[in-house]
């Protein structure tokens, strides 16, 4: 489904990404582990792209995403949700989550349809429809930011970050919402820090530092590996 081929992104003189080779199969969870600032939220941008590919081949599917707009992008079905949720805090939730879906405005019964599906999926949400997202909780923003990239139709979901500042008991319920999506039908490459709770729904990790791919394998196998416990996990 996604495959990178060397890929080598970066910012004027730095180089954020170095030959990062990549795989995820249809219907995988992978979660992709490393520190701040080792590349991981370089290379969802660029895969949603919203920063160049220098060098190396990302390709979705039949189509090379270095030379797709990320409207495109978008509309064939892989869908970012960026770090740090990135809402539009005086607009009300339903706005928010309308946003997801600008792609896919015209299909106004399928956009409903969506509408109906986050609701589910986040009871909360629908109490709190009409208020300003910048009025919920942590947790509850975080649920408007995944929402919204559900709006999008994805085939591939991106998720940076989504445990990122919440109380231990959200982070607990987040994970078994993006563990649902999962098995519900829709692919994840989720980037986490929190790593004991990512290799613990995961198919499979990568382990990335400093822009590179040190380390992949089953998610299981990696949860043990004691040198993956030392650097991310702990003892």
């Amino acid at each position: 489904m996604l495959r990178l081929e060397g890929v080598t992104v970066g910012y004027d003189a730095f180089l954020a990404l170095q030959g990062v080779d990549m795989h995820v199969h249809e219907g995988e969870l992978v979660v992709l582990l490393g520190a701040n600032g080792a590349g991981k939220s370089s290379l969802f941008y660029a895969l949603s792209g919203l920063l160049r590919i220098r060098s190396g081949q990302a390709r979705w599917g039949e189509l090379d995403l270095a030379h797709l707009r990320a409207p495109q992008i978008v509309a064939h079905g892989l869908v970012h949700c960026p770090e740090g949720r990135k809402l539009f805090g005086q607009l009300s939730v339903l706005k928010n989550l309308q946003l997801g879906a600008y792609v896919h405005r015209r299909e106004k019964a399928g956009v409903r349809e969506r509408l109906d599906q986050v609701f589910a999926l986040f009871p909360d949400l629908a109490e709190k429809r009409d208020k300003p997202a910048g009025s919920l909780s942590g947790g509850q923003q975080q649920m408007v930011a995944i929402g919204r990239a559900l709006m999008g139709q994805p085939k591939l979901l991106l998720l940076d970050e989504p445990s990122l500042g919440l109380a231990p008991l959200v982070v607990k319920q987040m994970f078994e919402v993006i563990q649902a999506i999962n098995k519900a039908g829709t692919t994840v490459l989720l980037a986490e820090q929190n790593a004991h709770a990512a290799l613990r729904i995961a198919n499979r990790a990568y382990v990335i530092e400093q822009g590179r791919v040190i380390m992949e394998g089953n998610a299981t196998a990696l949860l043990h590996d004691e040198s993956i416990r030392k650097a991310y996990i702990g003892t």
